[in-house]
């Protein structure tokens, strides 16, 4: 399930990788080099004083890491999601959630009281402060937009990397819950969350940053916790992240926000003030970057004027669908006829403009292949920036898909979001990964 939980698909094979990492008083073991389930290989980076740890996944509309949780390991797959704080596991094996964990097996595994500050502190920023249940134990209910919902306690216990294990992480182990989509759920596990909460993963393992890198090729990419170092990299630049000390109704704090400023059609900004794309009084209007959401949404007015420009600049190139009564994955109405077997047409980049930095989205990453869907000898196509509003949503956000071949950086420390464009499968290549 992703932050939007309207994107899950097919999770193909998942490799993990560790590189050695600084001293950790909550490591149980010294940390070692493996991949799951194909090899093993330690990278050490002498530039950097504290060598991150580098998991390697695959995506195809979502983004999953495999790990093992508890004691002995058992092993499990999670959901990659900036956007959303605590990590859960399906701990209630059901028809819809075959793969799950059973604390029962796990001698590490602990329950956490509604007493414990845990509880009643750390929680803070869940949209759904949890209760007390019958046995006193600390009770989350977490909803997603589409009305999906997870229910269970907050616990904690060992998540293994390789050799090493990070005890007494708190998660979420989840026994109910209702799915929109319970064909693609029951392919994972659960989620691992990593928005700047205070319970989200990263913030519990300590590291001051985190990168990805997501290929549009072979579907694999490389999950790094620590800096990014290497001399292939190009230097990143970077966006501030947006941040406000009085809680607004509809702004969510622990998210990545950056400020989008404007958007660029090939040469043509959109006549649109500034103004539009921030925050309004109650907080709607933020934008984010979430790796739990596959495309772009934009509010209305936006999107419908990059709607307009696009189909102008595209109008003799791109056949329109000419279906009023589609729309894909419900937010998504600009849609072409593509002869199958034919490839695109040159098609103007639109450029998505941030406060110091620009993200081109270009070529393929700017149409999606409708998975089974003709009419008559085409494919059908659909533009991959959709309408917030048809999802009410109150928010920009800034999906994974346009993040391809992006070398993403989230700077915890210094408050900060930094891009450079790079062949992610070359990266995965020079970081150890032999597909």
């Amino acid at each position: 399930m992703d932050f939007y939980h309207l994107l899950l698909t097919l999770i193909p094979l998942i490799f993990l990788t560790l590189l050695t990492r600084y001293p950790n008083p909550c490591l149980s073991s010294k940390p070692s080099s493996v991949i799951l389930p194909l090899k093993a290989k330690l990278i050490a980076s002498p530039t950097t004083p504290r060598p991150p740890n580098k998991l390697f996944f695959h995506h195809n509309v979502s983004l999953t890491v495999s790990l093992a949780v508890g004691s002995p390991p058992q092993q499990v797959t999670m959901v990659l999601d900036t956007g959303s704080e605590l990590s859960w596991l399906h701990c209630k094996k059901t028809p819809t959630t075959p793969s799950s964990f059973n604390p029962h097996l796990s001698t590490s595994y602990r329950p956490i009281p509604c007493s414990s500050p845990t509880c009643t502190t750390k929680t803070r920023d869940f949209t759904v402060r949890p209760s007390c249940d019958a046995n006193k134990l600390c009770h989350a209910i977490l909803s997603y937009a589409d009305a999906s919902s997870v229910e269970g306690n907050l616990a904690s216990d060992t998540f293994h990397f390789g050799n090493s294990g990070l005890p007494g992480m708190v998660f979420g182990c989840m026994d109910t819950g209702s799915s929109s989509n319970p064909d693609e759920d029951s392919k994972t596990t659960g989620l691992i969350g990593m928005n700047r909460g205070s319970l989200s993963f990263i913030s519990q393992m300590g590291f001051p940053q985190f990168s990805y890198c997501i290929s549009g090729r072979d579907s694999s990419g490389v999950l790094l916790f620590g800096s990014a170092n290497f001399p292939w990299l190009k230097p990143l630049n970077y966006t501030p992240l947006i941040q406000i000390s009085t809680p607004l109704p509809y702004f969510d704090r622990v998210a990545y926000t950056v400020q989008l400023e404007g958007i660029r059609v090939s040469g043509t900004v959109l006549p649109l003030p500034k103004s539009i794309y921030e925050p309004d009084h109650t907080g709607a209007g933020q934008t984010m970057v979430d790796s739990g959401t596959q495309f772009t949404f934009l509010l209305g007015p936006v999107y419908t004027a990059l709607k307009n420009e696009f189909s102008r600049q595209t109008k003799g190139i791109l056949r329109p669908l000419e279906d009023p009564n589609f729309v894909f994955q419900g937010a998504m109405d600009l849609c072409f006829r593509v002869g199958l077997g034919s490839g695109l047409p040159p098609l103007p980049s639109v450029n998505l403009m941030f406060r110091g930095v620009e993200m081109s989205v270009s070529g393929e990453k700017l149409l999606y292949r409708v998975p089974g869907m003709t009419r008559g000898s085409d494919g059908v196509h659909c533009f991959t920036f959709g309408n917030s509003d048809l999802l009410g949503i109150e928010a920009y956000v800034i999906g994974h898909h346009h993040q391809q071949n992006m070398w993403m950086e989230f700077d915890l420390a210094k408050s900060r979001v930094g891009l450079a464009e790079v062949r992610c499968d070359l990266a995965s290549q020079r970081l150890g990964l032999v597909h």
